[in-house]
């Protein structure tokens, strides 16, 4: 969309321009010329919504993974090194760099930053911090914010499928209307002006 940002801006304050008439017109075209540029920055591309749906469909997964191989005795750097070797993808990539960072001894805060930056892991990011600065066990704050992501993930799939019915109404809803409107009510509406001729 951001490709053709002067297409639809031309084409909105046109529409903007021919919709209102006389003197208010050319300001409507300019004010439709304007919020069209503005919203069409503001979109989403769309490797990037990919990417972004990627990593929430990847992450409650990933996390139960990684409280999976934290349960079992591994250290932080290596329980995220083989998950990011198992679960490859946008979000193993994001979390790849932090077991060299933990090896090397940065700062906990420093060490997840990449997670930290990105909105979708940076609960993973948050939760990992706090265990690791206050000293808690790692492990418990994983598989509880694993626990957590898949009832989130089970509660969008679940609404998803809420919204399958109602979006399925309105094409049938097109598909049948005609059909109604010639087989219930025209003849109904012949019958009553042949009547009314009588």
């Amino acid at each position: 969309m951001r490709r053709g940002r002067w297409l639809w801006t031309a084409l909105a304050a046109a529409a903007g321009g021919t919709f209102v008439s006389g003197a208010a017109g050319l300001p409507t075209a300019l004010l439709a010329g304007w919020l069209t540029w503005r919203l069409v920055a503001r979109a989403e591309p769309p490797a990037q919504r990919r990417r972004r749906e990627a990593v929430a469909r990847d992450l409650p997964g990933l996390v139960h993974l990684l409280a999976s191989a934290l349960e079992s005795g591994c250290d932080v750097g290596e329980a995220v090194r083989l998950v990011c070797d198992v679960l490859p993808g946008p979000a193993a990539d994001a979390l790849a760099s932090v077991p060299a960072r933990l090896g090397l001894g940065v700062d906990p805060g420093e060490a997840w930053r990449p997670v930290l930056d990105d909105p979708s892991l940076a609960p993973l990011g948050r939760a990992m911090v706090r265990a690791q600065r206050s000293g808690s066990s790692v492990t418990g704050e994983v598989a509880r914010l694993a626990d957590e992501l898949g009832e989130r993930a089970r509660l969008r799939v679940e609404e998803r499928a809420r919204t399958v019915g109602v979006k399925a109404a309105v094409p049938l809803g097109i598909c049948l209307l005609p059909s109604f409107v010639l087989i219930g009510i025209v003849p109904l509406v012949v019958g009553l002006m042949s009547s009314l001729r009588l």
